[in-house]
């Protein structure tokens, strides 16, 4: 709810802020990202706060210590964005004596109030368990997961979300007034460019360079754009910074409208981010009431002002100049370019387009100074890059780790180890990560000790993309995963250009011939000059960039492509019509008839005991199961 304006200064909003927490006797954070909200957190808050009122302890579930309110001595339950530990949700942490339970319950919290709130003992059940030593976590500085990070981006998102007052008590909004204060548009440009701060929507473009350009280009009206489109599988990274750091994202709005002569921004949130939206609304209304957005920031005759937009899901929208046409009520398409948007963006008017994760970034860098900000990462590519790490790994959810940070520690430390199909950590059974989504590419167990940065992963024929890690164990077949994407950006493909509309639709048929068995050599011919052609001829970088997993997983896993064509078997046993030819044993009565039906002598066993197919031998003329009385036999 926005509140009358009031004309305090930042100094003024941190010292309220401060008085209203001074007298606290407990913090309890309660994780209010999308995932534990999902898996019931709030409801385990407000289960608290009852539970809490019944022993006779005050309980106050906002505090607006902005507004001036009286200290308050009780229990401050606050909800936070996303902490990342995405899999291990709802996540509770107890104040100050800084305990962290995982996976609590509704049906958890008496026992909370009365061991733990109550005479300081620890619920065991509801602490971290690392899955490699079994050794039990009660804090969140004992956990790899945590310790192995480097939290800039992500370090605001353990606040209270919807609390501006909390956001400037933690130095929010210092950057901002520094720049429109103290900096003329072209400092501002330099310090950014100056830290090396680069897109993290998955170009890796200088941004105090993008913002040059369009600071130098004439015009009496230009637009800041925030593009929180995130479409890719597997990707949360900037839905979390907008649920969790929304104040951030608007700061570094500000910013940006400073170096480039802005006075007005857009936010374009994919709608099926409501729970983003809402905050992010929420944050422009505290902003506005609070004299942080609109006319004459901090005393000064600088007016920059922003609205939410949703847009309607389409991942082609990720795209700058098909984003811009969304906004301006056209349909989502890309456009040649030059211009640029520099040069001629929303509404012909100059503009920057920058990710919500590079956003957040520069009021760390306006506050600290480039020289700190590149004290972490590499030299040509600084900083932190949050990532989004899912699939077989023991620790999913989001990391932020300093570039040229190696995959074995972030699959190995932070991640807590692979895993097998049944979920056990087993530290032998790594094949691929995934990175970028359906614009980049697999990294193989040779590449565990390459830092990540924008120029490694492109060496390999990868990219960051927008951050998301999928780690993948060796039952994982690869020509699925390559099909997965293709199917992913052949039904978003906008259609708009030849290349990408008939290329995707053809490789995603040739992927399914290698599957189904129908494939020949000309089949592999054809798949890897088609992925050239698209990556050559299309419009705009999503099409470019959308053969990069069936390009790669030809490049590092040729032998598993010409196991399907060839051999006409998926190794791993995943795609049906190819799988491993076997005897199941359970069924099995060792007949002997199946041996006498093969061919090639493929079948050994002894009379009465379960028999063996050898796959090397087995030509899947189907002879055995046909003999097969019990049905035992499958995969021919």
């Amino acid at each position: 709810m926005a509140h009358e304006t009031k004309n305090y200064t930042l100094e003024q909003i941190a010292a309220n802020f401060e008085k209203s927490i001074s007298q606290l006797k407990r913090r309890i954070i309660i994780c209010g990202g999308t995932g534990c909200i999902a898996n019931g957190s709030l409801e385990v808050r407000d289960a608290l706060a009852k539970e809490l009122e019944k022993v006779g302890e005050k309980v106050e579930i906002e505090l607006h210590g902005e507004l001036e309110h009286a200290p308050f001595d009780g229990t401050y339950l606050s909800k936070s964005g996303c902490q990342g530990f995405c899999q291990m949700g709802p996540l509770m942490r107890i104040e100050p004596e800084g305990i962290f339970y995982t996976r609590v319950k509704v049906e958890d919290v008496p026992e909370i109030v009365n061991l733990t709130l109550l005479h300081g003992e620890i619920v065991d059940r509801l602490v971290y368990v690392d899955p490699v030593t079994s050794e039990k976590c009660r804090m969140e500085e004992e956990i790899q997961f945590y310790t192995k990070q480097n939290r800039v981006v992500l370090k605001n998102c353990t606040i209270e979300a919807e609390s501006v007052g909390e956001y400037v008590y933690n130095k929010g909004y210092f950057g901002a007034r520094k720049a429109v204060t103290e900096m003329t548009p072209e400092e501002v440009c330099q310090t950014v460019l100056d830290a090396g701060l680069r897109g993290r929507g998955g170009g890796g473009f200088p941004t105090g360079l993008k913002w040059k350009f369009t600071l130098a280009s004439p015009g009496d009206k230009k637009y800041v754009i925030c593009n929180g489109d995130e479409g890719d599988p597997g990707a949360f990274m900037d839905r979390s910074v907008m649920e969790g750091n929304p104040h951030a994202v608007l700061e570094g709005m500000i910013i940006a409208g400073k170096a480039i002569g802005a006075d007005e921004g857009v936010v374009y949130v994919r709608a099926e981010y409501p729970l983003a939206v809402k905050r992010m609304k929420q944050a422009c209304a505290d902003a506005e009431a609070f004299g942080l957005l609109g006319n004459n920031l901090f005393g000064t005759d600088f007016n920059f002002h922003i609205r939410i937009m949703e847009g309607a899901g389409a991942f082609v929208c990720g795209e700058e100049t098909a984003l811009i046409a969304s906004v301006e009520g056209k349909r989502g398409m890309p456009m040649p370019k030059p211009p640029f948007p520099a040069q001629s963006g929303l509404y012909g008017k100059p503009t920057v387009i920058n990710n919500v994760e590079t956003l957040a970034s520069v009021p760390y860098i306006l506050r600290e100074g480039a020289e700190v900000y590149r004290s972490v990462g590499t030299e040509k590519s600084p900083g932190t890059k949050t990532f989004a790490l899912t699939g077989h790994v023991a620790n999913t959810g989001l990391i932020e780790v300093p570039f040229g940070t190696t995959l074995r520690k972030i699959v190995y430390e932070i991640g807590g180890g692979v895993t097998n199909n049944a979920g056990k950590v087993t530290g032998e059974d790594f094949k691929s990560v995934q990175i970028g989504g359906p614009s980049g590419g697999c990294l193989t167990p040779e590449m565990l000790d390459m830092p990540l940065d924008f120029d490694s992963l492109k060496s390999a024929g990868a990219m960051v993309g927008s951050g998301g890690l999928v780690v993948m164990n060796n039952q994982t077949c690869m020509v699925g995963v390559a099909r997965f994407f293709m199917q992913f950006t052949q039904n978003e493909s906008c259609g708009k250009c030849v290349p990408c509309r008939e290329g995707t639709k053809q490789m995603l048929a040739l992927l399914d011939d290698i599957m189904e068995g129908r494939a020949t050599a000309e089949t592999l011919e054809h798949l890897e000059q088609i992925a050239r052609a698209v990556q050559l001829g299309s419009l705009c970088g999503l099409g470019k960039t959308a053969p990069n997993p069936v390009l790669s997983t030809l490049r590092y896993f040729r032998e598993e492509y010409e196991a399907h064509v060839f051999k006409k078997i998926c190794p791993t046993g995943e795609c049906k019509a190819l799988a491993l030819p076997e005897i199941n044993p359970e069924k099995c009565k060792g007949c002997t008839v199946c041996a006498k039906k093969c061919p090639v002598g493929a079948i050994q066993g002894e009379l009465k005991k379960p028999h063996v197919i050898n796959v090397d031998k087995c030509i899947r003329c189907g002879a055995c199961k046909a003999a097969c009385k019990f049905h035992a036999i499958s995969g021919v």
